[in-house]
């Protein structure tokens, strides 16, 4: 299992850009964006910009600088720096091929609900949470929105629970960010999160909205929902208003929905896993147009968690992300890094072209690491920067070497190894973590296996890594030390990261380890002598269940049903078809009596198969196998117990296994009797070649 790693790391995911804009442009960037509501051109923002630092930002507001161009000449090149940080980091909407929309424009008139739980009612309480996403500036954390009743601040209050109790309210931010929220409520909270990286505290407190008399003012029952509109969205500030569980039409709320449902998909095939859930939210509600942003509607929670089936909640590496149901999100094929600048410097881009997503504040801070260790040679910089795996030519290395040459030779007279002593440990131990993910993608990279052997999602996890590793490194470039309880929120998230590490690395060396023995073939006499059969691996999408089986190029399509029948031990009861996605990814379908080696897929060897409505199964055509005298086709390999077809798709499935683990007793006792009393949970090899001789007799 791969371990989740605390996260120290600001929650704004694009704290970390480093850029050709100078600061101080990346800041009235920034503050143009908190202040314009109105739709904006590249002349509007280019000349704010520009002219950013004489007045404050009051003055520019009342004198109705914001979202109107001041006709002064533009810098071109500030005109394509600003372009690409909004294309690249996703901080405003495209309206048009003119305008733009910030994330304030388009949210701040806008309404939503909130459907208080039953645990709130109870208590008398709002727990803002995740609820105003994407309503709110991602700068804010909850337990600072304002929320007001009829024209009054609605009081806050505390309350003290488990973490596990209050995670729920805190899950669309992705379950693995769920600590992170809770600890930044209050340093208390904080302290006790960072005391055992490993296990949750017994208890937090976490500001909340006082209800008590609202509720009673207005007889709120359980699915009685809150309207909520947006006053202030820079401030993070709301009004609140009552409207009863029938005050909606179950007609107008299916209007809503299709809304909501259209924008995440067209998010996701648009836009992909993205940087965030936040951001995937944001994005889905800009789609779905102004019906989605508006009232009649479910709350985000009620949607996401109850209402849709077209839309869930889906591993990322160890992340989350919302996602098609019963869909993988596809691993990529090398280290991605969202921070990684835009409009990169001639060093960046050559590190970026290197699959090294880093910016020059990375470099720095492994030039600040020679310091410490007091080195002076070069190559040995360069060597932890650009592995031996990574290849660049001599002329690339001495356009590096130059650069770092140049910066040791400006920073060395300010460098002083006695002020260093707290953060270059730490920085240390970050860039030699840094380093070998480098290094690993990079062997990856080189051909040795093929991608379908490896761990799931690894490419994804390694970019995660590597990713908060570089912001740590750029985070410890700069001369201030960072504080006593930074220092030991940074440790406890390096040690989850290296743990993460290893345990990805372990995995991997264990695939290619079994890569290299399947790839050992013995030439045999026989009936199939001269005949290569076909290693094929099935998996269900949305689940970690495999199998890896050896077949014939004869194996007909029919037959590959039964094999997955076999191996999923599932009784065919449901209607099936197998398709694969050409280039231009249109679906071509199969008929039963079709070879694979027929089967011209003209790009990918990848085919898809339908069972029912619920579930999906990706069939990945592996290496080439030659078969022993009368070898048959069997199962070799496999991970995870099938779930039994009649299971209502993926995301019950999850909840079933969660159930199984950590339900209560009546839990426990529902969820076996929906799998079966025979279910464990685990794959039996032994039993998936037995189902598959039943089915195959006659061979």
């Amino acid at each position: 299992m791969i371990q989740l790693f605390n996260y120290y790391l600001p929650l704004n995911p694009c704290s970390f850009i480093i850029q050709s804009m100078d600061l101080e442009q990346e800041e009235a960037l920034y503050e143009f964006l908190e202040n314009t509501t109105e739709p904006f051109t590249m002349d509007d923002v280019t000349n704010y910009v520009q002219d950013y630092g004489g007045e404050s930002s009051q003055e520019r507001s009342k004198s109705g600088w914001l979202g109107v161009g001041s006709g002064q000449k533009r810098d071109k090149k500030l005109v394509q720096e600003i372009g690409a940080y909004l294309e690249m980091r996703k901080i405003a909407f495209k309206q048009d091929n003119l305008r733009w929309v910030s994330r304030r424009g388009c949210f701040e008139p806008a309404v939503f609900a909130i459907t208080p739980s039953r645990l709130e009612l109870l208590n008398g309480i709002l727990i803002p949470g995740h609820r105003c996403v994407p309503f709110a500036n991602p700068l804010v954390m909850p337990h600072r929105y304002q929320f007001f009743w009829k024209g009054s601040q609605v009081p806050a209050t505390t309350t003290e629970a488990p973490p596990e109790d209050l995670y729920p309210y805190y899950c669309i931010y992705g379950e693995e960010f769920a600590p992170q929220y809770i600890a930044r409520d209050n340093n208390k909270n904080e302290e006790a999160f960072n005391a055992d990286p490993y296990e949750d505290p017994p208890e937090v407190s976490i500001h909340t909205l006082d209800m008590r008399v609202i509720y009673r003012e207005c007889s709120f029952v359980p699915g009685d929902r809150f309207i909520v509109r947006a006053s202030n969205w820079k401030e993070c500030l709301f009004e609140l208003e009552k409207a009863g569980k029938d005050d909606w039409s179950r007609a107008d709320l299916d209007v809503w929905m299709e809304a909501a449902e259209n924008g995440f998909e067209d998010s996701f095939a648009l836009l992909g896993p993205g940087a965030s859930t936040e951001e995937q939210i944001a994005f889905a509600y800009w789609f779905g147009g102004k019906r989605m942003r508006n009232v009649p509607a479910y709350s985000l929670e009620e949607f996401l968690f109850e209402k849709t089936n077209r839309i869930e909640a889906v591993a990322f590496g160890i992340e989350t992300r919302f996602w098609f149901a019963g869909k993988d999100i596809p691993d990529s094929k090398g280290i991605q890094n969202y921070s990684a600048p835009p409009d990169k410097t001639f060093i960046e881009d050559l590190l970026f072209k290197k699959n090294i997503p880093i910016s020059e504040f990375v470099v720095l801070s492994y030039i600040k690491d020679a310091f410490f260790r007091n080195e002076k040679d070069i190559d040995q910089v360069i060597n932890r920067l650009i592995p031996p795996a990574v290849q660049i030519d001599e002329a690339q290395w001495d356009i590096v070497e130059e650069y770092i040459a140049d910066a040791m030779e400006d920073f060395s007279k300010g460098y002083s190894l006695f002020l260093d002593q707290g953060t270059g440990p730490l920085r240390q131990r970050v860039a030699e973590l840094h380093t070998a993910v480098i290094e690993l993608s990079a062997r990856l990279q080189k051909g040795e296996i093929e991608h379908a052997w490896l761990p799931r999602h690894t490419f994804i996890l390694l970019s995660q890594i590597q990713g908060h590793a570089a912001a740590l490194l750029e985070d410890l470039a700069f001369d201030d030390s960072p504080s006593e309880a930074e220092i030991t929120a940074i440790d406890n998230s390096l040690d989850s990261m290296i743990d993460t590490y290893s345990e990805i690395k372990e995995l991997i060396n264990s695939a290619m380890d079994s890569f290299r023995r399947s790839n050992l073939t013995v030439i045999h006499g026989g009936k199939d002598s001269g005949q290569l059969w076909r290693m094929i691996q099935i998996s269900i999408s949305g689940l970690d269940v495999w199998r890896r089986a050896i077949v014939s190029h004869e194996c007909t399509i029919e037959e590959l049903h039964k094999l997955i029948q076999a191996g999923m031990d599932w009784k065919d009861t449901l209607r099936f078809r197998f398709y694969f996605e050409t280039p231009d990814s249109v679906k071509e379908y199969l008929h039963d009596k079709m070879k694979l080696s027929d089967i011209d897929f003209r790009g990918k060897r990848e085919l898809a198969y339908e069972y029912g409505s619920k579930w999906n199964v990706k069939i990945i055509i592996m290496s080439s196998y030659q078969p022993a005298r009368d070898d048959k086709k069997r199962f070799i390999a496999g991970e995870g117990a099938a779930p039994p077809e009649q299971v209502d798709g993926p995301r019950h499935f999850r909840k079933l296994l969660f159930y199984l683990e950590a339900g209560g007793i009546t839990e426990k006792n529902s969820a076996q009797k929906e799998l079966g009393v025979n279910f464990t949970g685990s794959f039996d090899l032994d039993k998936a070649n037995r189902n598959l001789r039943a089915v195959f007799l006659d061979e």
